[in-house]
C-alpha cells in the first residue's frame, strides 16, 4: 500500500473503491467500510483485488451507531451502539461489553431445518445502548461489508462474526455435494461430502442499510466475474459471493500408469464459480474433505481427464 494520504479537501466528494460510498472526503478512512481512502487498488495480473488497506482504529458510521475496528493481526469489532440499534453474532466471538448493553438469544426462523445439519438453531443478539466488542479469537483479515436497500450476499458458514439488526439472516441450500463407496469386506458403504457445507449462508438488508462483519483467514482477494465467465477455485477457500454468481463442482482426474490408489491420491476437487458478480476467497484455507473412494452420485457438475 502507498504512505499515508492527505485528505481530499472540504466540499469534495469520494466514492469508495471497496463499496461504492459516497462520503465527504475529510476522514483518512471510508464511514462505511474502514477502507483507507486515496489508497489505489492492488490488482494481481489475473485481475484479483486485494482488499483495500484499513488504518488501525478505522471507524465506521451505522446510522447513530459506530464500530471502531480495533487491531491488524486478531482484529477486534469495538460498537458503540446506540439505544435504538442492536447487533446479532456467534456466542463464541463476543470479547467485552459494558453494563448497559443488554443480551439475549436470538431464534434463528427455520431453525429446525439447521440442526439437521447440524448447525446451531440459536444466535446472540445485543441492544444498545453501550459499547460492545466482538474478535474471532484468530489471525485473519476483518471484512466490512455495508449492504444497500435490496442487496444480498452469500456467504461460506462460520465466517460471520457480527451483523446489525438491519440485516436480515438466512440460507440456501448450498447444492454442492457428491457421495463416495466404501468397500468393507462383505459390506458396502456410502458417504456423503458437502465441500461447502449443507448450506451457504445469505445476508440481506430488506428496508434499510446495514453492516455486516465477517473474519477470514490469511489473506484475502475479490475478483469481478464478467457474465459467463468461469474459474476454478478451491470450495474451502470461498467466503463469499454475490447470489447471481452460479458454483459448481469440478473434477480433475490425472490419466496415471501407477496404481489405481495413486490415482485416487492425484484427483483434484474444485469448485466452479460462474459470474455475473463478486467473489471472495482467502489465502489460507483447509484441505477439501476427500476420501479418495469412488464417486458414485454428485451435484451438477464438469469434469476434465489429463
Amino acid at each position: 500500500m502507498s504512505a499515508t494520504p492527505s485528505a481530499p479537501a472540504t466540499g469534495r466528494s469520494y466514492t469508495c473503491n471497496w463499496c461504492g460510498a459516497v462520503s465527504d472526503g475529510t476522514s483518512l478512512s471510508c464511514p462505511s467500510c474502514g477502507a483507507t481512502i486515496n489508497v489505489k487498488e492492488i490488482i494481481t495480473p489475473t485481475g484479483w483485488i486485494e482488499m483495500p488497506g484499513r488504518k488501525d482504529m478505522a471507524k465506521l458510521q451505522i446510522g447513530k451507531s459506530s464500530c471502531q475496528i480495533e487491531g491488524l493481526y486478531v482484529p477486534v469489532a469495538d460498537f458503540n451502539l446506540s439505544a435504538e440499534d442492536g447487533v446479532y453474532f456467534a456466542h463464541h466471538v463476543l470479547l467485552w461489553k459494558e453494563n448497559s448493553v443488554n443480551i439475549s438469544m436470538m431464534s434463528m426462523k427455520g431453525a429446525w431445518k439447521r440442526a439437521f445439519a447440524g448447525m446451531p438453531i440459536f444466535m446472540t443478539q445485543a441492544k444498545g445502548p453501550g459499547h460492545i466488542a466482538f474478535s474471532r479469537d484468530l489471525p485473519g483479515e476483518l471484512l466490512a461489508l455495508p449492504l444497500q436497500p435490496g442487496q444480498a450476499v452469500d456467504v461460506r458458514e462460520h465466517f460471520l462474526l457480527v451483523a446489525t439488526d438491519q440485516v436480515d439472516y438466512g440460507w440456501t441450500n448450498s447444492d454442492i455435494w457428491f457421495t463416495t463407496r466404501h468397500q468393507r469386506g462383505d459390506e458396502t458403504e456410502y458417504e456423503t461430502h458437502y465441500p461447502l457445507g449443507m448450506f451457504l449462508d445469505r445476508f440481506s438488508a430488506p428496508k434499510t442499510p446495514g453492516l455486516l462483519l465477517l473474519h477470514a483467514s490469511g489473506n484475502v482477494f475479490v475478483r469481478q466475474l464478467a457474465p459467463g465467465q468461469s474459474i476454478l477455485i478451491k470450495p474451502t477457500a470461498l467466503i463469499f459471493k454475490d447470489p447471481t454468481v452460479s458454483v459448481q463442482l469440478h473434477f480433475e482426474n490425472p490419466h496415471s500408469n501407477w496404481s489405481l490408489w495413486m490415482s485416487y491420491i492425484q484427483r483434484y476437487l474444485w469448485l466452479r464459480v460462474t459470474g455475473p458478480g463478486r467473489i471472495a476467497i482467502q489465502s489460507a484455507f483447509e484441505p477439501v474433505e476427500d476420501d479418495g473412494q469412488t464417486i458414485t452420485k454428485h451435484s451438477p457438475a464438469t469434469q476434465q481427464q489429463w
